[in-house]
């Protein structure tokens, strides 16, 4: 079985959401199977100390998982039109996953969400594109072939999935924000299966 990596940051849920929508996209896909994984928070006052395993929800995620993956797909709220601090702490100490080469022709997809509709959605997805470019990994969009992608009002764009939580955090994921990510976990599964014997 190829693992496909959903790695995310979420601290609403909404991002968690999604990445669950994500994993039901890659499970489609005969011979891949999903590795959903977080991120633990970081503090701004002190070195924070987290467990090795979080009390709830998906576990953290380890530098061999990111290494061994055969298709990434990454996931961070929305911070300023970038994305949050701990999904980028951990990218910024992926060195040496980065210096094995062991992401190099790797498909790679990118999602978020925000409070507002247009609270920066696009730019976050292509700021945690830049490492997978570094990386040396194929970064791949939603295609507009996607009927959902041209008739949605909600999330969605051509650079990844995204999410419109509201400004209190009340929306849940709409049906065309469920079923982008479900097609970009499938097409991440399926080019992985592609590219690798």
């Amino acid at each position: 079985m190829k693992p496909i990596l959903v790695l995310y940051y979420s601290r609403s849920g909404h991002v968690h959401a999604m990445a669950e929508q994500i994993a039901r996209g890659i499970e489609t896909v005969a011979g891949c199977e999903s590795l959903i994984r977080t991120v633990p928070a970081i503090s701004s006052v002190c070195e924070a100390v987290e467990d090795s395993i979080p009390e709830q929800g998906h576990l953290y995620v380890t530098q061999d998982e990111l290494k061994n993956c055969a298709g990434l797909v990454l996931g961070s709220p929305t911070r300023f039109g970038n994305m949050a601090a701990p999904l980028k702490y951990f990218l910024d100490n992926s060195s040496d996953v980065w210096l094995s080469g062991s992401l190099i022709g790797k498909p790679a997809a990118v999602f978020t969400s925000t409070g507002s509709l247009h609270g920066g959605q696009e730019s976050t997805l292509l700021s945690m594109m830049l490492p997978l470019f570094h990386h040396g990994m194929l970064v791949m969009g939603l295609p507009y072939d996607n009927d959902t992608l041209m008739n949605t009002t909600d999330g969605g764009t051509p650079y990844g999935a995204s999410h419109h939580a509201g400004s209190q955090n009340e929306r849940i994921l709409s049906d065309n924000e469920a079923q982008l990510c479900r097609v970009l976990g499938q097409r991440v599964a399926q080019t992985a299966k592609q590219l690798t014997p």
